[in-house]
């Protein structure tokens, strides 16, 4: 096989493989998330759950950062720290007025995000899918968006 063909080959071999990434589940309304939507974007993952005051007043401030990161290649993602699913994770995400992506399925796993006892806690991840920083406690959107900016520019 001549060098050109193989060059092909491979090229055409890595196309297939990218087009193969494994999807995120579902959100809170049912929704496939493909990995299309989030691979190579930059992810501001938020964990909240229904008792966690501090994620109540929280939540508006994400909503805020979700509609301020619109088509700037990052968004911010929830994942509900008791493990809801289906109508009552909808319910939750309806209730907290959540207007962002939450994610069914956990992406700790897939992330390699470590462990985590407190809440809130909100996960900065690299365009490359690599954790940058974790945040403890209460943010603002302001405050992300810096932290997410601080991250960007290093790149």
């Amino acid at each position: 096989m001549g060098r050109s063909l193989r060059m092909m080959v491979g090229c055409i071999a890595a196309l297939l493989l990218a087009g193969c990434a494994e999807d995120w589940g579902l959100d809170q309304h049912g929704r496939k998330v493909t990995a299309e939507q989030l691979d190579g974007q930059w992810l501001v993952i938020n964990y909240w759950a229904e008792w966690c005051k501090p994620c109540r007043t929280e939540i508006p401030e994400l909503n805020q950062l979700s509609e301020q990161l619109n088509g700037t290649g990052a968004q911010v993602l929830g994942v509900n720290f008791d493990a809801l699913q289906g109508g009552d994770l909808a319910r939750a995400a309806d209730a907290f007025a959540i207007r962002f992506t939450v994610l069914a399925t956990d992406p700790a796993t897939r992330l390699e995000l470590p462990r985590n006892d407190v809440l809130p806690v909100t996960y900065i991840i690299g365009a490359d899918g690599r954790l940058r920083e974790r945040l403890l406690g209460e943010q603002t959107a302001a405050g992300l968006q810096a932290r997410l900016a601080h991250w960007q520019s290093r790149e």
